[in-house]
């Protein structure tokens, strides 16, 4: 893809998260890689949190794009003080299991506070997901639409954990969380 291709495409997908409520304001950031190096190759200059791109980046060298939102429901789990942090929401359902798997949460660190890399860089190479506590989710994925599709779920999975989390729920099992892996691993 052309970098003014890929450029549209980005703000297409910004356009819709915020028309779609995903993200307020002006929070969150999406980027592309163009270059292998993480070089900025023109265009207004990243955001203050284009490290935690980069970081995201050189530990899963496959992606091409990184999505970091903002969204209501994702931080309203990263601000809950009894999660699990490696695995932050339970398997609820199975789109959840396939589009994100596991999601640690990355201990606190201020917006744009250059420690949050080596935090997010520990986790990283095992997951292309991860929840920034007190802050939202970031995902990568091997296309702009994958790591959109992720974190979208991710979303909608954090929002049905906040309605039922006071309630009994059956998550899948970890035989049926295997065989979804396993059939991922096929495709």
């Amino acid at each position: 893809m052309t970098e003014t291709k890929l450029r549209e495409a980005i703000c297409r997908t910004a356009t819709s998260m915020f028309d779609r409520g995903l993200t307020h304001g002006s929070t969150g950031n999406i980027s592309a890689r163009l270059d292998r190096d993480g070089r900025h190759v023109g265009g207004d200059p990243p955001t203050k949190e284009a490290f935690l791109h980069l970081a995201m980046y050189r530990q899963r060298p496959g992606d091409g794009a990184v999505v970091h939102l903002h969204a209501t429901h994702s931080v309203a789990v990263s601000v809950l003080a009894d999660v699990e942090a490696r695995d932050v929401l339970p398997p609820l359902t199975a789109y959840y299991v396939m589009r994100v798997g596991r999601l640690p949460l990355v201990p606190y660190h201020p917006p744009g506070d250059p420690a949050l890399a080596g935090a997010v860089a520990k986790l990283t190479g095992e997951c292309h997901a991860l929840l920034l506590a007190n802050h939202g989710p970031v995902v990568s994925g091997a296309t702009l639409a994958a790591a959109s599709d992720a974190i979208e779920e991710l979303e909608a999975t954090a929002r049905v954990f906040l309605l039922t989390c006071r309630q009994p729920v059956r998550p899948l099992t970890p035989g049926e969380v295997r065989e979804l892996r396993e059939r991922l691993g096929r495709e």
